[in-house]
């Protein structure tokens, strides 16, 4: 177990007390997932499946939204019990860092998978490098989601994000971004997500496509926002690519209300650790869930019921 234990007694420590009861599981749980079509909207919904089908108590709904960004705040605000996000983005809301004007209420049940960052450009095209995004319209995600958190900040460490010819930043989905590259109309598309995102092995049948390393940017952004951030490779294959690709990997956490109960914690994790292979499937292929890794949540605190889940699992 080893570094296991050290790591389940810390986030023991960060674990906030006593802010939340065992008066037994909540019934009706809504979890802020993504857009409809994306892998957060996919593992939701498996999550749902899967927890009816246990035979729990529990039923979760998810609920569509722009992802990370936004999933943070309707958390923070009780409007939902639950929520996917992006490891940078939850430290981010934990911390009351920006774009959160004040440190949010959450807590963390588990760190599910690692998004890979992609930056996709036409082959044929002039972009080698995140530096000739320069002046270039750019798909960056949606507005509130974790895709255009991450863009920015590559954008921004690359020098590209202001002074006399900046990236043009657009504020696009998965969906409306795969269409932008293909017709042209954005010289470059980021997304992170699950390897391979079927939105975009469709378009790298469509298209020729380049993409572009970013593992040269893991080390500056975690000297600025700490180690949410690691280096991780596209494999050969993958999209059709020859080689392997190196780019920026960003855990993704399941997250909860504080004041969750905490036998709804365990029982709902019971759920993700019995059936994590069908929850994988449609996001990430080849990913494995275990709870030594899942325990990784970094500055954000791991709900109570989590930590007693994970100690029953320790022993």
């Amino acid at each position: 177990m080893g570094a296991g234990l050290g790591a389940l007694g810390a986030a023991m420590a960060g674990a906030c007390a006593g802010c939340t009861g065992d008066s037994g599981p909540a019934g009706r749980l809504l979890l802020a997932s993504g857009p409809e079509g994306g892998p957060y909207n996919a593992f939701g919904r498996a999550l749902a499946q899967a927890v009816s089908a246990s035979g729990s108590r529990l039923r979760i709904v998810p609920v569509s939204t722009s992802a990370s960004v936004d999933n943070l705040r309707e958390l923070d605000a009780g409007s939902v019990d639950l929520a996917l996000a992006m490891a940078d983005v939850a430290e981010d809301a934990a911390l009351g860092r920006e774009p959160f004007a004040r440190a949010a209420s959450v807590t963390a049940l588990a760190r599910v998978y690692v998004n890979y960052t992609h930056l996709l450009v036409p082959a044929g095209g002039p972009v080698r490098s995140v530096r000739d995004l320069a002046g270039r319209p750019v798909a960056a995600g949606a507005a509130g989601s974790g895709v255009q958190v991450v863009a920015g900040r590559v954008l921004r460490e690359a020098g590209v994000s202001d002074g006399p010819s900046p990236a043009r930043e657009r504020q696009l989905g998965l969906a409306e971004s795969a269409r932008a590259l293909r017709e042209g109309a954005v010289d470059a598309l980021f997304w992170s997500g699950g390897v391979p995102t079927p939105a975009l092995t469709a378009l790298s049948q469509q298209a020729d496509l380049r993409f572009v390393p970013l593992d040269g940017y893991v080390g500056p952004l975690r000297e600025r926002y700490g180690p949410v951030y690691t280096a991780v490779t596209l494999p050969a294959g993958a999209y059709g690519l020859a080689e392997p690709v190196g780019t920026l990997g960003v855990a993704n956490y399941l997250l909860a209300r504080a004041d969750l109960p905490r036998r709804a914690a365990r029982e709902l994790l019971t759920v993700v650790f019995d059936r994590w292979g069908d929850l994988l499937r449609e996001v990430t292929a080849g990913a494995r869930l275990e709870p030594r890794f899942a325990i990784s949540t970094g500055r954000v605190p791991l709900h109570p019921g989590a930590v007693d889940y994970y100690r029953s699992v320790y022993g």
